[in-house]
């Protein structure tokens, strides 16, 4: 996984982008018609229940934009809230909340629908041992705040690039001429270019997951698109040679079965791709 300094310098690059590309050369509308000298208060209202994710982010965009902005924060990253809640108040020059207000909300809405989406995710499969990821399946140029936002719902980050993990799914493996090939042609490639980084490989059958056992130096199996018998039967399969996550067309209404069939992880592009804005605003105080 990436280290927290890459992180941060992620998150950095979408504030900056995303600042450039709503301000531009300058919020006209405040500057035509708010005092340069003019100060206030500004605070974060939430509409609709769910679980508050982007406050420590909304912090550092606030900060980005006008150092001299301060927050008083009432409610923290990951709490359940619902509508009348205010979760912090923002200080100091109107111009500099007004030029912060939409990138704020538009990150925080949706971070806190991915924690929502997670958390209840979360929830329906609490006590099995298998752990929910996220994928790569993000919006462009925001996927560390969206990965931010899935860990304060409660679930793990998957791998954050392709830079991070090796992953062999379907493609790669008829490409480079079938599963032996693609894992002996891996480990020699990391070898040669002096890469510690775990192996992931996909299987579309139980073949492919004997295939993969027998080429070994695997760190986890992927079971693509498994109906429940056929999952369970691959974990009785691998047993402890490697670890194991379900993906593919998992869903509120088949999560829990699939956690329940034993496997290590469970990975859900859902929680990134399929979710509708928590509805916040910001207003003046």
């Amino acid at each position: 996984m990436i280290s927290l300094e890459q992180f941060q310098e992620e998150l950095e690059h979408c504030i900056q982008n995303a600042i450039r590309e709503d301000v531009g050369p300058g919020d006209y509308s405040s500057l035509a018609c708010i005092p340069e000298t003019a100060s206030g208060t500004a605070k974060l209202l939430v509409k609709e229940q769910g679980i508050i994710a982007g406050v420590a982010f909304a912090e550092q965009i606030f900060h980005y934009v006008d150092p001299a902005l301060q927050l008083q924060l009432f409610i923290p990253d990951g709490t359940a809230v619902v509508p009348g809640d205010v979760v912090f108040h923002v200080t100091g020059s109107s111009q500099s909340i007004l030029k912060a207000e939409r990138v704020v909300l538009n990150s925080m809405q949706r971070m806190s629908a991915i924690a929502t989406k997670t958390n209840s995710y979360v929830q329906l499969i609490a006590g099995t041992g298998a752990q929910l990821l996220d994928t790569r399946k993000t919006t462009p140029g925001f996927r560390a705040p969206e990965k931010w936002a899935v860990t304060i719902g409660g679930g793990a980050n998957h791998r954050f690039a392709l830079y991070d993990m090796i992953m062999l799914k379907d493609n790669h493996l008829d490409f480079a001429g079938g599963i032996a090939h693609a894992i002996e042609k891996t480990k020699r490639y990391l070898q040669a270019n002096h890469l510690d980084l775990q192996i992931i490989v996909e299987a579309r059958n139980l073949q492919e997951v004997q295939e993969i056992l027998d080429a070994g130096g695997v760190f986890r199996i992927l079971l693509d698109n498994f109906d429940f018998e056929t999952t369970r039967k691959a974990v009785a399969l691998i047993g402890n040679q490697c670890l194991t996550e379900s993906s593919g067309n998992i869903n509120e209404n088949t999560l829990r079965a699939y956690a329940e069939c034993g496997v290590n992880y469970i990975s859900s592009g859902a929680l990134t791709h399929s979710v509708y804005n928590l509805d916040l605003s910001l207003k003046a105080v």
